[in-house]
């Protein structure tokens, strides 16, 4: 996948046997189908962790982060991560433009999945609420790292050390 500056519709609806206008309708414009496809990431992340969840009770902070770390660090999501990072840093440069509120919603959205993953003693806390920030510095931090170095197993080892201090 191509920077999203680089992103034209034509190349994509030809590779896919499609029309610029379908794209167009379906989408509106090539932010509306990076929104998409983004979108369609974070369902896939949540279905992951609806897989590990226990139907009685929250599967907890640290298997949450755990799983979501997995499916963000595999070769294949780099490139949509790519797309993810350039949305988030467009978000804050241009906060008018068309990813306005991305990144701020990125954070907003995932603190509530990371509560949900939380047992109510810990969730409704200010040490719960605190966790959770950390864990998702710590996951947002090492992927931008990932996807800056390609270095896996280091920031994996940096990840696991952090969920090890979580669990503390």
């Amino acid at each position: 996948m191509s920077r999203l500056a680089d992103l034209s519709l034509r190349p994509l609806a030809e590779a896919i046997g499609s029309s610029t206008r379908v794209l167009m309708f379906l989408f509106g414009n090539k932010d509306g189908l990076v929104r998409a496809l983004l979108e369609r990431a974070r369902t896939d992340e949540l279905a992951l962790l609806d897989r590990v969840r226990a139907a009685d009770r929250p599967i907890g902070l640290v298997p949450a982060v755990d799983e979501v770390w997995r499916w963000l660090a595999a070769d294949e999501h780099r490139p949509l991560l790519r797309l993810w990072a350039e949305a988030y840093a467009r978000s804050l440069v241009e906060p008018d433009g068309a990813w306005a509120g991305f990144a701020r919603t990125t954070v907003t959205d995932w603190l509530d999945v990371l509560a949900a993953c939380q047992p109510p003693s810990e969730r409704d806390t200010e040490e719960g609420a605190a966790r959770r920030t950390l864990a998702l510095a710590v996951l947002r931090g090492a992927l931008l790292d990932l996807l800056a170095t390609d270095d896996e197993r280091r920031i994996t080892t940096a990840v696991r050390h952090q969920l090890a201090l979580l669990r503390g």
